[in-house]
């Protein structure tokens, strides 16, 4: 379910995120889909649940998850970002970053926008997959 990169300099509970976040995007995990306890996922993948439970507080705090107690933790019926306009400021400074090292590595701008499209439909066809199936 979740991947993560022990080898990674990213810490462990941020590869948590963006993985939940990522499954979100490509459709795999949807409005009211269930996740593992705390407990669960902490144990199906040998982490510590502290660990777990700083990525489920992240994921909550931006409104991608709600804990609805004695339940569990869902995927929130109502995404929408928190603090909405300061994430977007924060996505197109890591793409300034990312801009610069791709020009730095000698990428031209078509090559980027070609990277850019291949994503985007990478993306797009793993949710229409699952789109499908549903």
């Amino acid at each position: 379910m979740v991947k993560i990169d022990i080898r990674s300099r990213t810490p462990i509970y941020e590869q948590i995120i963006e993985s939940i976040r990522e499954m979100v995007v490509k459709g795999v995990l949807r409005p009211s889909d269930k996740l593992p306890s705390v407990r669960e996922m902490a144990k199906e993948m040998t982490l510590n649940p502290n660990t777990v439970q700083k990525a489920y507080q992240e994921l909550e705090r931006q409104g991608l998850i709600c804990t609805v107690r004695g339940r569990g933790t869902f995927i929130c019926e109502d995404i929408k970002p928190k603090d909405q306009e300061e994430k977007i400021n924060e996505l197109l400074a890591e793409m300034k970053k990312l801009l610069v090292a791709a020009i730095y590595l000698g990428l031209k701008k078509e090559e980027v926008i070609v990277e850019i499209e291949k994503l985007y439909e990478e993306i797009r066809a793993v949710r229409e997959a699952k789109d499908d199936k549903r």
